[in-house]
């Protein structure tokens, strides 16, 4: 037991204790605890900026616009971003409700998202991997293999059974445009919407030996399938559960794992469930391929047209690019978005501070 000599030394080490391993939002200083700053952010977790409050118009109502997007640490840089974009865009952002998953509880991410959009209106989701284990083909690029790329194809399982529509977006992209514009498209009674590529040569997603066996190949002999990037969808979840749409993703992931149909990661079996079974969405919603391809990631330049999201698929990330100083012309159009911090430092003047 401490005697009451020893315990000023106590309390000292204790509180050394606190500073080194006190949670993000805790500072100590002279008076006591002061929470609201952050303090020692995780080594692998970025610093942001707190973004301003948006508000929404007078001619909003009371309708719900659920996004969802997948939350790790790898890519938090570009999901403050790409929820920045929605926000700033929206006329109603206050209407927008994101769902984001993730593989494990990281609780330096989760209390980033808190800090730096104070106002957002967020909940967190977990996304067991096991689901997916065994199930994952390697691909051509090692970060298409990890787990919570395939979180998309369980949304109806992982969703509150209230959510009917969803939004579907990866974390590499920005919004330019209204969100609630996509909100509203017609599915026309189709599970899943998304801008179509038609031009693109469909029959490159696939390995010979899939158009060689006739039995395969014959998927599409009723459709007229177009590529579409998954990375951006509208989806009607409830129609997804009553599909069994996951379970029919799961099957042609399994025929992967026998046989080498196709070389990317979860976007193939998307295509062979619903190429040419979807509600087609103007190309402005999807300017993507902007992170050059998988393997070198080289620069593109933007596709002719009006642009309403700008999405880096791709090997090219624009954050890394600009921290590089190797940028792409088009990662400047990222750049207002980003909230990184990434000069924010601690002095002993700052700890102890009262104030």
């Amino acid at each position: 037991m401490a005697t009451i000599s020893s315990l000023p030394i106590f309390f000292g080490l204790l509180s050394l204790l606190f500073l080194l391993f006190a949670p993000s939002t805790a500072v100590i200083t002279t008076t006591g605890i002061r929470l609201g700053i952050v303090l020692k952010p995780s080594t692998h977790v970025p610093v942001f900026r707190e973004a301003p409050a948006f508000r929404n118009g007078d001619s909003c109502g009371k309708q719900k616009i659920h996004v969802t997007m997948t939350l790790d640490a790898n890519y938090l840089r570009g999901t403050m971003a790409a929820v920045l974009s929605i926000l700033q865009h929206s006329t109603c952002p206050e209407n927008v409700e994101f769902h984001f998953l993730w593989a494990h509880f990281e609780p330096d991410v989760y209390e980033s998202i808190n800090s730096t959009f104070p106002y957002l209106n967020f909940k967190v989701y977990k996304f067991d991997s096991n689901r997916v284990r065994g199930k994952i083909s390697k691909s051509i690029r090692q970060a298409l293999d990890q787990p919570l790329n395939y979180a998309r194809i369980y949304l109806g399982d992982i969703l509150p059974a209230d959510v009917k529509r969803v939004i579907y977006l990866d974390s590499d992209l920005v919004v330019v445009d209204d969100i609630a514009k996509l909100w509203e498209v017609d599915l026309e009674g189709k599970v899943l919407a998304a801008p179509e590529y038609c031009h693109a040569n469909f029959t490159n997603y696939f390995t010979d030996l899939f158009w060689s066996d006739r039995k395969l190949a014959k998927t599409f002999d009723r459709r007229k399938p177009c590529y579409f990037n998954t990375g951006v969808m509208v989806v009607d979840v409830d129609k997804w559960r009553q599909g069994r749409y996951s379970q029919k993703v799961e099957e042609w992931m399994a025929v992967q794992k026998q046989k080498r149909i196709y070389h990317l990661g979860s976007l193939p079996p998307f295509l062979l469930v619903l190429a040419g079974n979807i509600k087609a969405v103007n190309h402005r919603w999807n300017q993507h391929g902007l992170g050059g391809d998988n393997i070198e990631g080289k620069c593109r330049n933007l596709h002719p047209g009006p642009i309403s999201l700008l999405h880096w698929s791709g090997k090219g990330k624009p954050w890394l690019r600009l921290d590089s100083r190797k940028p792409c012309s088009v990662d400047y159009l990222w750049a207002p978005y980003d909230l990184y911090h990434p000069s924010i430092k601690y002095s002993l003047e700052e700890l102890t501070d009262g104030s």
